[in-house]
């Protein structure tokens, strides 16, 4: 199933797409009015939002030209990133990370699909997108093994990992330097395991229609199920949790690695199967 947060009169809310439409979750009592209390139902949750949707007619599915989405997942209790994950993202002398590398991001920094981004350019001038496939937490993991890892994914969506590369942010307030406002677009749905796997899926992003990126998740250096499992052995990872796995390097194009985000630049970060995430640079 593909899960969308959308938004209407200030309102956020929960719904299912399905070719290209969108059906508003209206579950009566089900306590199923978010994508995070829907990671937290377990297979019971899910398999009642199949019942439902089999009964609902034709004509309570809307367009989805008509809807704005909102984050995918509005209200993470976490944000983790990790760190240097793609084999030719910061190779040094041949040194690579000998365990996953974890940073964060606040929940304060989540925004939507075509969402305007914009900041402070006297605190940062020097911003760049991260395309990331993202990982939503199902079930609660509290120090658990590889092998059980992915029994805790609820499902997989596009994260933008947007991040100041000004020195006395980038390795020193890092994690002021990835949480301005809107600085985590997720979206623009959450897709359940059952129909993606996420093994071998093509990552990019695009800025102004340029790639500046483009790899695949088989090049991950750790693993989904390593990063959770180390993760969890140190703290405990929640239903609606978000972990965005890793970026690939930048491509040598003509933007090359010195061209930061600029006002009216697009952003498109896309993971395949997944869909495509766009922000607006204000």
């Amino acid at each position: 199933m593909r899960f969308a947060t959308i938004v209407e009169n200030g309102h956020l809310s929960v719904a299912l797409i399905r070719d290209q439409r969108l059906l508003p979750l209206t579950i009566p009592d089900a306590g199923l009015d978010s994508v995070r209390s829907i990671a937290s139902s377990g297979a019971a949750g899910l398999q009642r939002i199949r019942d439902w949707v089999r009964r609902q007619p034709e004509r309570m599915y809307r367009s989805m030209a008509d809807l704005e989405l909102g984050p995918a997942v509005p209200d993470p209790g976490a944000i983790y990133t990790i760190g240097l994950n793609y084999a030719a993202a910061g190779d040094v002398d041949g040194a690579a990370p000998q365990r996953p590398l974890v940073y964060a991001k606040l929940p304060t920094s989540v925004s939507g699909h075509e969402s305007v981004v914009t900041w402070d350019r006297s605190l940062t001038a020097d911003v760049d997108p991260e395309s990331e496939l993202g990982v939503v937490i199902g079930e609660t993991a509290d120090a658990v093994a590889p092998e059980e890892a992915m029994e805790h994914v609820f499902g997989y969506t596009c994260i933008n990992d947007m991040s100041s590369r000004d020195p006395w942010l980038d390795g020193d307030q890092w994690l002021l330097g990835k949480s301005f406002a809107g600085f985590c677009p997720v979206g623009p749905c959450v897709v359940t395991p059952d129909e993606v796997a996420p093994g071998d899926l093509r990552l990019g992003c695009t800025v102004n229609g340029v790639p500046i990126q483009d790899d695949s998740t088989a090049h991950m250096r750790s693993s989904i199920a390593e990063v959770i499992s180390y993760i969890s052995r140190h703290t405990v990872l929640r239903p609606g949790d978000l972990i965005a796995t890793g970026t690939p390097s930048r491509l040598a194009g003509p933007m090359g690695p010195g061209r930061h985000l600029q006002p009216g630049d697009v952003v498109t970060v896309w993971v395949e199967r997944i869909g495509e995430l766009t922000t607006i640079i204000g």
